[in-house]
């Protein structure tokens, strides 16, 4: 198996002079469940190297048995250095996508015209898709071979309003995920707030949260298997 790893290149959290980048365990979480069982993981990003962290995601509340193991993990974190850029990456080496999350994306990856055709190779190829949190934001300009909106009609979960005002960015994000998603007409749905929540809806896989990560990756693999 063939795993690609999809990565935000942004590291500003807009205006407000503070960092974000990628949630460490959406890709802590989901890197080990593809590792483990055998698969081989390419890593990208907009701009290739190293993607920045979200540093909030690396303080002390947030560190899970992956993000601890990947702390250890000089041969890990070595491949995360050195990811490659979207722009060199061939679909057709890979059984499937995973897009961690983390409030980047939304600045990126939803824009990034590469990452966009990428997406629609991988629809068109009919291949497993997961995106997890705010990585269910990279099918924002994504369409299908009919030329519509890849969320229309889909059932899909991403980072909830009610989530985004706990952690105080509603008025920072460029736009809200839920109501995006709903805006294109997807049938958007939740769990609790920061509570493990998966959608499947055919080869697409999507995860609300942190939380959601592990699951969003096996689900991946189940589809793969």
């Amino acid at each position: 198996m063939n795993i690609l790893m999809i990565l935000t290149s942004h590291d500003q959290l807009g205006n407000t002079g503070h960092k974000t980048g990628f949630w460490l365990e959406e890709f802590t979480a989901p890197y080990y469940v593809f590792k483990d069982s055998g698969a081989d993981i390419t890593l990208a990003s907009p701009l290739g190297g190293q993607p920045p962290l979200d540093p909030k995601s690396n303080e002390a509340d947030f560190q899970t048995e992956t993000t601890r193991r990947f702390e250890q993990d000089e041969t890990s974190k070595a491949q995360l250095a050195q990811t490659k850029k979207i722009s060199e990456i061939n679909v057709a080496e890979f059984d499937a996508v995973f897009f961690p999350g983390g409030h980047g994306p939304l600045w990126d990856l939803v824009n990034d015209q590469h990452a966009i055709a990428l997406l629609e190779q991988v629809i068109t190829d009919q291949k497993p898709l997961g995106v997890v949190c705010h990585a269910s934001a990279v099918v924002k300009n994504v369409k299908t071979s009919e030329g519509k909106p890849f969320a229309q009609g889909k059932k899909i979960t991403g980072f909830s309003n009610s989530e985004e005002a706990a952690v105080q960015l509603t008025d920072i994000v460029p736009f809200l995920l839920e109501d995006e998603l709903k805006g294109q007409g997807a049938h958007y749905v939740k769990g609790a707030d920061w509570q493990s929540f998966v959608v499947k809806d055919g080869l697409f896989v999507s995860g609300q949260n942190p939380a959601s990560s592990e699951a969003v990756a096996r689900e991946l693999l189940k589809l793969l298997k």
